[in-house]
């Protein structure tokens, strides 16, 4: 996952969260929704698939590159399912 924002993963055993990432459009807007919802824990935005490597933001608006912005969750399973972020959050906001 080639991310813009190089951060490091949260400190949490491994055995406690899950990641996922979502493509759905504007990864700002779903990041900035999706940081807000009880149980996921950590967000960061890149781009998946395509064939530019590091591609930059101007590339990939001008959807040449074959790239979708992304959003990488990592969420706590106990809190929320993979189920109830997509059929809750993801499928009623993405594009």
């Amino acid at each position: 996952f080639p991310a813009i924002l190089e951060q490091p993963m949260p400190a949490t055993d491994s055995n406690s969260v899950e990641t996922a990432i979502l493509a759905g459009g504007c990864f700002w807007g779903m990041e900035d929704i999706l940081r807000t919802v009880p149980g996921i824990l950590d967000t960061d935005v890149g781009y998946c698939g395509g064939g530019t490597e590091a591609p930059s933001y101007q590339q990939v608006r001008t959807g040449q590159t074959g790239h979708a912005e992304s959003v990488r969750i990592v969420f706590d399973p106990a809190v929320i399912s993979f189920a109830q972020i997509l059929e809750q959050w993801f499928f009623r906001m993405h594009d």
